[in-house]
């Protein structure tokens, strides 16, 4: 009789402890399914085509995994441009420009928004040949003159 128990004792544990290793490897695999890289191509994509909310939603995202990552601050900062928020555009591009220096970058693509603030589509496999933090910095400019810049004569406000 008290093999019994201890076989069945035996078998619960085994059963408890596969139970556990089980979900531990499907809560990896989730956070593996998330790739950085992928939604940076994905949410420049949207970017290029004018699908603003939706790129924005990745960058949360991004952010949220990757808080301070310059590449995609820089290109939420030109979906802040594209609904003239120019205050948060300037912020966000502050944020990336202390993580840019040395971000390598290669702007084969680029995405001009609101003729102010560029967007850029990182490289698919291999090493950048554009260093960010310069590119980070002409975006700050270009944001910065943009504000200081008065309404255009005949259309209010810009």
């Amino acid at each position: 009789m008290k093999r019994t128990w201890v076989k069945v004792i035996a078998i619960v544990v085994a059963l408890a402890l596969c139970g556990a290793g089980a979900a531990f490897a499907a809560k990896a695999k989730a956070e593996k399914e998330f790739d950085i890289g992928k939604a940076l191509l994905d949410s420049y994509d949207l970017i290029e085509k004018k699908q603003y909310k939706k790129a924005d939603a990745i960058m949360d995202k991004i952010l949220a995994k990757d808080p301070g990552n310059p590449l995609a601050l820089n290109n939420k900062a030109s979906i802040m441009v594209s609904e003239k928020k120019f205050d948060k555009a300037d912020t966000f591009l502050n944020q990336a420009l202390p993580k840019a220096k040395g971000f390598m970058v290669q702007v084969n693509r680029v995405c001009s928004v609101g003729n102010i603030c560029l967007a850029f589509r990182p490289v698919t496999s291999g090493t950048g040949n554009q260093d960010l933090e310069p590119l980070i910095k002409m975006n700050i400019e270009m944001v910065k003159g943009y504000m200081s810049a008065g309404p255009l004569p005949g259309s209010g406000l810009r």
